[in-house]
């Protein structure tokens, strides 16, 4: 079905990923890792992972990310996390990004966890 623009999915999903991932580097995001979510999970297509410097950078990183998207045409985001920004959560439906201090990326690791290599089908119990 396509989306209300008129794109089909993977249109709207290429340049939902390609906002997020300009957004964080124009706000000097650091270590911007961008997972592949298609077979691992129907939470979302693309999970964005990034770091800010501190409370304030991550707000700032944050704020920008909502505005490119809206300005985008992508609609309104969820945000989650805005008020103490050690950990802010931005899902905008294709594209889930978190934006971390380093000492709570380190924590969660989230990294690990879903670039996970996926399991053979006869291994899984």
């Amino acid at each position: 079905m396509p989306s209300p623009a008129g794109m089909d999915g993977n249109d709207s999903v290429s340049r939902a990923i390609k906002t997020v991932l300009a957004s964080l580097e124009d706000s000097k995001a650091e270590n911007i890792v961008s997972i592949d979510l298609n077979g691992k999970s129907s939470l979302a297509d693309h999970m964005v992972i990034a770091s800010g410097r501190s409370h304030r950078h991550v707000a700032a990183v944050a704020d920008q990310l909502l505005k490119a998207l809206k300005d985008a045409g992508l609609g309104n985001a969820r945000v989650e996390g805005l008020a103490a920004a050690d950990w802010v959560l931005i899902d905008s439906g294709d594209v889930i990004v978190h934006i971390f201090r380093p000492e709570v990326r380190d924590f969660y690791n989230l990294e690990k966890m879903w670039q996970a290599p996926d399991l053979e089908v006869e291994t899984v119990h």
